[in-house]
């Protein structure tokens, strides 16, 4: 490691609040701790095969970076149906060859952060407002957990957030393969990185997001503010102008038992269109720059399959797969540079040699381009993610395994290995080897 822990997550979080309240007795108005943590990563790339690169290529001679993201996560009831919550993060560190040349880059806590210039101070990472409407008498039992007060909660309900939040908070979760800081660290494995969702450079957004919980199934439609530019920190207004879409339907007969997401998305904003950037660059015998073409009123729609399978262990053992598509005419702009993508996966409880608080996880990742974005790459143009100088196209392919091991309550080491043929869908290229060390602390 080239840079030592600079703090203890548990006793950083303990010093941030120690008089706020933690007892899960309601106290409207009354701040309440719901969770804190500190994740440190680091991760080394191998040397690769690579006989041309561009400017956004992995580095050839490999690399070996860290990251540290610590954050503190609050919510505060204001009456018996109306929540407030408020999340405040800070990242350091960098992901290996600056955070680009792939579509599914290695370091997810790194996502937001590697590719544009941001401090390194304390943001808001959440600040949104939570009203749930029963619609039964039917109630289950919430725990304390991130941006989740502790109580009960009306089975049937309608649910309405409002403010500044994660879309992917609330669309295509997976319990197997949904958090890079104990699961899966590449991040087509973490979400579907064909949907392109809304979202500044850091991965927040504002917005409103609706839901319909009834037995069985919930319907969710969200509605969040794009960026002015593709990976841009800046947020459009107003809505009508620009905007990201999601409506997702999820079936899940039982609270435990298997679930099936299905998944819609537009997203409308000032974007550049692959092909006619092409065209501009033949014309003048340049190389095309998708951005010079940026106007307002693009589209760029798709679509995700999210399953998953308890098969033992609690439902500590199971299956999980996605398959995602979008149209890739316009320029992908803010979550990578995939149109197309299929994964499957499996995680196994350590129930199974004694270790019952580890997990090991095992999954596979295919990742496509469209024909015209891949054409683009060709000529030599770049994404804010790609751009080799010229491209021998071919899927890029993914493979992860990491296991979580538990010394001792509250804190998780988890090795993370992942191999990657073809990176940035260049054949000419690679593969790349990857092998990390995550620490994540968690009260």
């Amino acid at each position: 490691m080239k840079k030592s822990i600079p703090i203890l997550a548990g006793a950083c979080a303990a010093a941030l609040v120690p008089a706020l309240v933690r007892a899960d007795t309601t106290a409207y108005f009354i701040p309440q701790l719901l969770d804190a943590q500190y994740t440190f990563v680091d991760q080394h790339q191998d040397a690769l095969r690579s006989p041309y690169a561009g400017p956004l290529s992995l580095l050839a001679d490999g690399d070996t970076e860290q990251s540290h993201t610590f954050g503190a996560y609050f919510g505060m009831p204001l009456t018996a149906h109306l929540q407030f919550y408020f999340d405040m993060e800070m990242y350091k560190g960098e992901g290996v060859s600056g955070a680009t040349g792939l579509g599914g880059l290695t370091n997810g806590d790194v996502i937001r952060s590697g590719t544009v210039n941001l401090g390194k101070r304390p943001y808001v990472a959440r600040r949104f407002f939570r009203y749930v409407l029963p619609l039964g008498d039917a109630t289950q039992t919430l725990d304390r957990a991130q941006d989740q007060l502790p109580g009960t909660q009306a089975v049937r309900h309608i649910e309405v957030k409002l403010g500044k939040m994660a879309v992917n908070d609330d669309f295509d979760k997976n319990r197997y393969a949904n958090s890079t800081r104990t699961q899966f660290m590449n991040w087509s494995l973490w979400n579907d990185t064909a949907w392109d969702f809304a979202a500044d450079t850091r991965g927040y957004s504002n917005g409103v997001m609706v839901a319909w919980a009834d037995t069985g199934w919930t319907l969710r439609y969200g509605i969040y503010q794009m960026p002015r530019e593709a990976n841009g920190q800046t947020l459009e207004w107003p809505l009508a102008r620009a905007n990201g879409q999601n409506l997702e339907l999820t079936v899940q007969p039982q609270p435990d038992g298997w679930a099936l997401r299905l998944l819609a998305f537009r997203n409308t904003g000032r974007m550049g269109v692959y092909r006619d950037a092409l065209a501009i660059a033949q014309a003048n015998g340049t190389v095309p720059d998708i951005q010079a073409d940026d106007r307002d009123g693009r589209h760029k729609t798709g679509y995700a399959i999210n399953g998953e399978l308890p098969l033992a262990d609690n439902g500590d053992t199971g299956l999980f797969a996605r398959y995602g598509w979008n149209d890739g005419a316009t320029e992908s702009f803010v979550f990578t540079e995939v149109d197309r993508a299929a994964s499957v996966g499996a995680q196994i409880s350590g129930a199974h040699w004694q270790r019952p608080q580890d997990r090991l996880g095992i999954a596979v990742v295919a990742e496509a381009l469209s024909p015209e974005h891949r054409d683009y790459l060709a000529a030599g143009g770049s994404g804010f993610l790609l751009g080799d100088g010229r491209l021998n196209y071919a899927h890029e392919q993914i493979a992860e395994a990491y296991y979580a091991f538990q010394p001792i309550a509250h804190i998780t080491l988890s090795p993370d290995l992942q191999y990657i043929r073809n990176p940035g869908y260049n054949r000419d290229r690679g593969p790349a080897k990857f092998l990390g060390l995550r620490v994540h602390v968690e009260m």
